[in-house]
């Protein structure tokens, strides 16, 4: 596909990155953040994953129809920074499960990952009308409970020893939002 294609094909606009459908040239980038040691636990990847497995991966998200799987995209450079993602979307009661990863370490922490979320649970609430988006987040990864507590999301229950990763069990954290939380806590989303 055309790179300039590929760059106009933004699903959720916002002011920093906008969220686009995966292409298959951002493949080896995914590769490349399941395998990195520093994200690999905390992420709760805990065997290497080929790059084959990686697009067939894709491939069965990509014809899930109770998946909805995006990049998340730097504006201003163009660069694949991470993917985002609806999965196990129940629309029967309302949910689904939500997942985000800031894949290049540089661009963590400069704000990204809450605009991508914004622009996501917009879409999630807004869009597709869900009631409750979940997410489960390693106990030890401190960073990422506090991300999703910003975020408005509430702790519902710790699995614990829910999770083992180098030599060690660890509490596996589920969260919550509700679409009147959301609301409340992003109003500035509701205009879009």
């Amino acid at each position: 596909m055309p790179e300039a294609l590929s760059r106009s094909a933004e699903f959720l606009s916002g002011q920093r990155v906008y969220l686009r459908p995966i292409e298959p040239s951002d493949l080896p980038s995914f590769y490349q953040w399941a395998n990195a040691p520093e994200t690999r636990g905390l992420i709760g990847e805990v065997q290497p994953s080929s790059y084959p497995e990686t697009v067939e991966s894709y491939e069965k998200k990509k014809k899930d129809p109770d998946c909805v799987w995006l990049a998340v995209v730097v504006r201003e450079t163009q660069q694949l920074i991470g993917e985002t993602g609806l999965l196990r979307m129940f629309p029967p009661w309302r949910t689904t499960d939500w997942s985000v990863i800031i894949g290049e370490s540089l661009a963590r922490g400069q704000g990204y990952g809450t605009e991508a979320a914004s622009l996501m649970l917009n879409y999630a609430f807004g869009s597709l009308n869900f009631h409750r988006v979940s997410i489960g987040v390693v106990g030890f990864n401190l960073a990422a409970l506090r991300f999703y507590e910003r975020l408005g999301f509430r702790r519902e229950g710790v699995q614990r020893d829910g999770y083992y990763y180098a030599h060690r069990y660890h509490e596996f954290v589920m969260l919550s939002l509700l679409e009147d939380e959301f609301r409340l806590r992003w109003p500035e989303q509701l205009e879009r």
